[in-house]
């Protein structure tokens, strides 16, 4: 029994690091928010949670119509996204200033 609890010990232990090196990288991504004003639609798809090509593409066609967003509920404005899908993203985005600082 003691070989037994030895080896699903190693076992979970072993698995945990794997688990922990393979989401290190996303950990990362998503320590620092997207800039909604510099973003592409391919970072928005991949970074928003619910938002496909076609938001993605309208937030970077609304941002080219409308100039810079000054905050991110102005992504409200934009067709297809509404309070829910706003709230649900929100600490995944920011709008950086132009000092360099953000408005979450």
């Amino acid at each position: 029994m003691t070989n037994l609890n030895r080896t699903f010990r190693i076992f979970v232990s072993r698995t945990l690091l794997v688990i922990s090196l393979v989401l290190a990288p996303f950990s990362l991504f998503a320590a620092t928010p997207l800039d909604i004003n510099t973003a592409t639609a391919a970072q928005l798809t991949a970074v928003m949670s619910g938002v496909g090509t076609k938001k993605a593409e309208a937030i970077v066609a609304y941002r080219e119509a409308n100039g810079r967003f000054e905050s991110v509920d102005q992504l409200s404005n934009v067709k297809g996204i509404g309070g829910v899908l706003l709230n649900r993203n929100r600490e995944l985005l920011q709008v950086a200033t132009a000092d360099g600082d953000s408005d979450k």
